[in-house]
C-alpha cells in the first residue's frame, strides 16, 4: 500500500492540478470550519448571558453576594408574578390542547370546500406577531370596541358589557387564540400519517364517532399533543408582548417584573434575578420538549 493511499484513507482527498499529475489535499480540521459560528454565538448570546448572571450577584452596595438573590425570593411581587405566570402558561397550554385537537379534527376528517386553504392560513398565522393578535381583539372586545359600541348603540346604556380584556382572562383568551395553532399544526402533520384503514375498519363494525375519536384518532394524536403542548407551555411563560398590549395592569408575570424592575425602577440586579429564574425554568421546559419531539418523531 503506498503513502498516498494510507493518508487517503485517513481523510484526506485527491485534487489533480493543471499539470495533471495528482496532487493530495487534507481536509480541513472540523474545528476551524465550527469556530466562527461559535464565535458569534458566545459574542451576541452567551457573553450577554453571562452579563446578566454575573450582575443578578453584585447588589447595588456593591461586592458580589447572593444578596439579590435573597430579596427577590422574598418579596410578594415576585411570589404573585411567579405564580401568575404559571397558572396563565398551564392554563393556555390547555386551552391550546382542547381547541387546537377539536380544530384539527374537523380539517383533517370532516371534508368541507376550502380545508386545504384553511390549513395553509395555520402555517401564515404562525408568523404573525403576538400583539397584532391582541391588538385584533382591542378592536373587538375592548372598551370602545366593535362589540361594547355595538352594545351601546342597540341598548342605549353608557357602557359595553365586555371589559374582560384587562383582566387575566383577557390575557388568557389572548394566548390561547394566538398559539392555538402552535398545537394545530403538528397535529394536522400527525393526523395525515395515520392509517385511514383503520378508521374505516373501526366505522364498519359499527363505533361512533366520539369513540372512534376516544380509542383510535386520539392514542395516535398523543405524541404530537405533547410535543405541540409543550412548545406552547414554553412561549407562553416567555410572553410579553401579550400582557402589554392588554393593559391589563393587574397581571405581572415574570416577563413584565423583569421590565418592571429594569425600567420602571431601575433595580438592575433584581431584573437580572427574575430573567435569570425566568431563563432556567425555560430552558427546562424547552428541554422537555426537545425529548417530547424526539419521542414524537420516533
Amino acid at each position: 500500500m503506498t503513502e498516498a493511499v494510507r493518508r487517503l484513507r485517513r481523510g484526506g482527498g485527491w485534487s489533480r492540478p493543471c499539470g495533471g499529475s495528482r496532487k493530495f489535499n487534507r481536509a480541513p480540521r472540523p474545528w476551524l470550519a465550527a469556530a466562527p459560528p461559535v464565535a458569534l454565538l458566545a459574542l451576541f448570546f452567551l457573553y450577554p448571558l453571562v452579563l446578566v448572571v454575573q450582575q443578578s450577584f453584585q447588589p447595588d452596595s456593591g461586592g458580589t453576594s447572593f444578596q439579590p438573590y435573597a430579596d427577590v425570593f422574598a418579596s410578594d411581587s415576585f411570589r404573585e408574578a411567579l405564580w401568575t405566570t404559571v397558572w396563565l402558561a398551564a392554563g393556555a397550554t390547555v386551552g391550546c390542547l382542547v381547541l387546537g385537537f377539536v380544530i384539527a379534527l374537523v380539517i383533517a376528517f370532516v371534508p368541507f370546500p376550502g380545508a386545504r386553504a384553511v390549513a395553509r392560513f395555520i402555517d401564515v398565522f404562525l408568523a404573525f406577531p403576538s400583539f397584532l393578535i391582541t391588538l385584533a381583539l382591542l378592536f373587538i372586545y375592548g372598551t370602545v370596541g366593535m362589540a361594547n359600541g355595538l352594545w351601546t348603540d342597540v341598548t342605549g346604556a353608557r357602557d359595553g358589557p365586555f371589559q374582560f380584556l384587562t383582566t387575566p382572562w383577557g390575557v388568557l383568551l389572548a394566548e390561547i387564540t394566538y398559539f392555538t395553532p402552535f398545537v394545530v399544526r403538528p397535529l394536522l402533520a400527525a393526523f395525515s400519517q395515520l392509517d385511514t384503514a383503520q378508521l374505516e375498519a373501526a366505522s364498519s363494525l359499527g363505533a361512533r364517532p366520539l369513540r372512534i375519536i376516544r380509542r383510535v384518532i386520539l392514542p395516535e394524536a398523543l405524541p404530537a399533543l405533547a410535543a405541540g403542548g409543550s412548545l406552547v407551555l414554553v412561549l407562553c411563560l416567555n410572553e410579553f408582548g401579550i400582557v402589554l398590549f392588554t393593559g391589563a395592569k393587574g397581571v405581572t408575570t415574570l416577563p413584565m417584573l423583569v421590565y418592571s424592575k429594569a425600567i420602571l425602577e431601575s433595580d438592575y440586579p433584581g431584573a437580572c434575578v427574575v430573567a435569570v429564574v425566568n431563563v432556567l425554568i425555560s430552558v427546562g421546559l424547552y428541554g422537555l420538549y426537545r425529548v417530547v419531539s424526539r419521542r414524537a418523531r420516533a
